[in-house]
């Protein structure tokens, strides 16, 4: 990582030069991550210091397997001290068009959303800034009629085939500046953006590539970079130029590609300089989430509240941890909180859905999803989560369209094909629900909830594949099942299969487990009883003695069961110690 003041410099220019050329949202994170990097000690007091390296209220417990190997695997970039490849700020023109009174009012039009009049009046200027301000003023204005011819002709939720109708001629123009070799690196940004927007996914990896190497400040065009790597080789394949910017691209992209202990890995290592930075914070949250290290995600979100109280960024994330943990008053809380923030983002819309989801009010929970639809209908949780909420109100039909919907845009969403494959399951599908299931386990391989549900698809009657059924149940175990359903499983399905040797081996470690966990229930009693009568007729008359005497605690039939199976050991040890 390139040296604290570097990289302080650069982004001080670059914000100025991000917002000159109203790319408003790249000029934000750059801001973000500016205010992110570690301070010099001797100018701030301790209650400035939050998010320092070391601090056991944020850094990271207990680390997951592998992920400290990952880190020196997948970290690029040179440590601090080691020189990086210079790449110059993107210098400002001396031409006096650039500043003139066109620009200025076009850049005013631009910021009150009036796109086509900001691209009216810079018709005839001929400066890179301003030829880039009339393009991305024109895709805009593209973009917003395409939005309201889709409101217009299918609702707010609905499909349409609207298209942006500038992409054609933006298309031709840029592609013609880059020809001639007069296209600067924000136009390169835009004409990626235009490409990708047509389907054309090679040369838009292509050109965003130059226009990230050119100028590296840009997230915006880094964003769009990663949502064409879809795989890890098409990844490894960008050449990329060596600057501390990378190191944040390939975190995301590697936690878009579900490699979450190198995206981690890759964060750990970025904290190092920019050791305040909430948005890497967030990032190292959302990492710790994909691997269900919910208590670490839970510190992380709180410390990042109380830096700043009015985020709603990420916040719905954090409900979804407050949701599976069910911790109604700290869910409540953030609901409101969002709620007096902004009530009218989408994420805030989710964490209301998430509150009332929890209180069982799954009308009102989908309304909420609904809202947050209208403000931006792709958004991915709140098709997802939508579609729990028709499954717990049992409307199916509704379910597998919310399911479908979220596919569409994301088709990497493991968790949309779990709920369509629980939907198919719900109606009596098990082909379809299997077929779901293995979509999404092989988005997310290490999930045993997944494991589980397409090993019980191979249990049902319809299929009745005990076999691959037992493979996907090991797996689950091998994938740290804490619901504890896959060893009970195994040990019934061996059972069944008159496999005795392993069912009583699953059996034991069942029950091993279950004494760890100080649980009780019926799998307990159910695990004694076979294996009393396993041991008994394995003539391990002392240990089949034990488990009948645990049984002897239980009340009802057990304990008859436990003193018959008592007295046929004893007679049963008679015989052997004195036969006839």
């Amino acid at each position: 990582m390139a040296s604290k003041e570097t990289c302080r410099q650069e982004l001080r220019t670059a914000i100025r030069q991000l917002s000159d050329r109203c790319l408003y949202s790249a000029s934000r994170w750059a801001a973000e991550q500016l205010v992110g990097i570690e301070q010099d000690p001797a100018k701030y007091t301790p209650s400035h210091t939050r998010f320092q390296r070391g601090s056991s209220s944020i850094r990271r417990r207990f680390r997951t397997d592998g992920a400290g190997d990952a880190a020196a695997a997948f970290n690029s970039t040179p440590v601090a001290g080691v020189s990086f490849i210079s790449t110059p700020l993107a210098s400002e023109e001396e031409n006096d068009a650039v500043e003139s009174d066109f620009y200025l009012l076009a850049k005013s039009y631009f910021d009150c959303r009036e796109y086509r009049r900001a691209a009216h009046v810079l018709r005839e200027q001929t400066s890179k800034k301003a030829v880039f301000l009339r393009c991305y003023a024109l895709y805009l204005a593209g973009e917003k009629r395409k939005e309201e011819e889709t409101m217009e002709l299918e609702g707010p939720l609905g499909k349409s085939d609207a298209v942006n109708k500038e992409l054609i001629s933006l298309e031709r123009e840029l592609s013609g500046l880059r020809k001639c070799g007069t296209i600067d690196s924000f136009c390169l940004f835009l004409y990626g953006l235009v490409l990708k927007e047509k389907g054309n996914e090679g040369l838009a990896r292509v050109v965003l590539v130059e226009s990230v190497n050119n100028y590296p400040w840009n997230w915006s065009a880094w964003s769009e970079l990663q949502s064409l790597c879809t795989t890890v080789e098409i990844l490894n394949g960008l050449h990329l130029v060596n600057h501390w910017m990378k190191d944040f691209f390939l975190a995301n992209a590697y936690q878009e590609l579900r490699l979450h202990n190198e995206s981690l890995a890759k964060y750990e290592y970025i904290q190092g300089t920019f050791s305040f930075s909430n948005y890497v914070q967030a990032q190292i949250a959302k990492a710790q989430y994909s691997l269900r290290e919910f208590e670490q995600v839970e510190v992380i979100f709180e410390e990042l509240l109380r830096n700043d109280p009015h985020r709603v960024e990420d916040m719905d994330m954090y409900s979804n941890v407050l949701y599976a943990k069910e911790c109604f008053s700290a869910l409540s809380y953030l609901a409101h909180r969002v709620f007096l923030t902004d009530k009218y983002r989408p994420e805030s819309c989710c964490i209301i859905g998430n509150y009332y989801s929890l209180k069982g009010q799954h009308e009102k929970s989908v309304m909420y999803f609904r809202r947050a639809l209208k403000l931006n209908k792709n958004y991915l949780s709140a098709w997802t989560l939508m579609g729990h909420e028709y499954v717990e109100m049992k409307n199916t039909p509704a379910a597998v369209d919310a399911y479908r919907r979220a596919v569409d845009i994301n088709p990497c969403d493991y968790r949309a094909w779990y709920g369509l494959g629980q939907t198919y399951e719900m109606m009596g599908m098990p082909f379809y629900a299997l077929h779901y299931f293995k979509k999404s386990v092989f988005l997310q391989p290490n999930d045993s909830r997944l494991w589980i549900a397409m090993a019980q698809c191979y249990k049902s009657e319809e299929l009745h594949m005990p076999e691959e059924a037992i493979k996907c149940f090991k797996r689950a175990v091998n994938c740290n099942d804490r619901e504890a359903i896959a060893l009970h499983q195994l040990a019934k399905l061996h059972r069944e299969l008159d496999r005795f040797e392993e069912a009583a081996f699953y059996y034991k470690k069942d029950l091993e487990r279950m004494e760890a966990e100080e649980r009780e229930g019926p799998n307990m009693v159910e695990a004694l009883s076979f294996l009393a009568r396993y041991c008994k007729d394995q003539k391990r008359f002392e240990e089949a003695e034990v488990y009948c005497t645990r049984l002897l605690d239980y009340t009802g039939p057990e304990k008859e069961e436990a003193k018959s199976l008592l007295r046929g050991i004893r007679s049963a040890r008679d015989v052997e110690l004195f036969p006839p």
